[in-house]
């Protein structure tokens, strides 16, 4: 059985502030559901909006960029538990928060989140790849591709379909905000870069581009390339 680690966004769980995509997620469900005789799915979720409302609110009283990402941490850890609260007994109990412990999973859902100050969940996708010996994520965003530039403020933005990881690091660079909104952010891209890990970048609001992947066919999407 193949195993994949899937980079939920956390901005397709929790698109705006106080909106939960429960239809999206209903879908999502029954998609891997679908695979489940072919896949073992590792899935770290994202904080989304509901992390970026908090830190946003946060910096109006000047906390730490410590407290900043455990409130990042605890928005990833909410919104995993309500995605597995959706699955039920079918995925593992537990939700996975440090991706370093190597243990013995039956179950072929399992959820991890959010870890500690300094790892994105990027970052514990990687290291959970690791950690599970994966050497492919699959990072579910909100944009169809990876672009050479910001589409959202330059109308000459192009499409990349396949790039290494250093041609990403000349655009996204390579410093850690909390609460920056990356494709995939530089701290798991640095640990996937040294570990020589492929992402897919896919839209996750495209399921049908979803399915594409899991069934090897040509996909809407960027290819990172070790």
């Amino acid at each position: 059985m193949k195993k994949i680690v899937v980079s939920l966004g956390g901005s397709l769980v929790v698109p705006e502030k106080g909106f939960i995509n429960l239809n999206y997620l209903k879908r999502f469900k029954r998609l891997i559901l679908k695979f489940l005789k072919r896949f073992r799915f590792f899935i770290v979720v994202g904080g989304g909006k509901l992390a970026r409302f908090y830190q946003s609110e946060a910096r109006k009283i000047k906390v730490s960029d410590n407290d900043l990402d455990w409130l990042g941490i605890f928005s990833s850890r909410l919104n995993a538990q309500f995605v597995k609260s959706l699955f039920g007994k079918i995925a593992h109990s537990e939700i996975i928060v440090n991706p370093e412990e190597k243990r013995k999973i039956k179950e072929r859902i399992v959820f991890a989140a959010g870890s500690k100050p300094g790892w994105s969940t990027d970052y514990v996708s990687v290291s959970l790849a690791k950690t599970f010996t994966v050497n492919e994520i699959l990072n579910l965003t909100n944009i169809d591709y990876i672009y050479n530039k910001d589409p959202r403020k330059f109308k000459d933005a192009k499409p990349l379909k396949e790039i290494s990881w250093d041609e990403y690091f000349k655009i996204i660079g390579e410093k850690w905000i909390p609460g920056g909104n990356y494709p995939f952010d530089p701290v798991g891209a640095n640990l996937a870069k040294k570990l020589k890990i492929k992402v897919v970048s896919i839209d996750g609001k495209n399921l049908r581009a979803v399915e594409n992947y899991l069934t090897g066919k040509k996909i809407i999407g960027t290819i990172i390339r070790p």
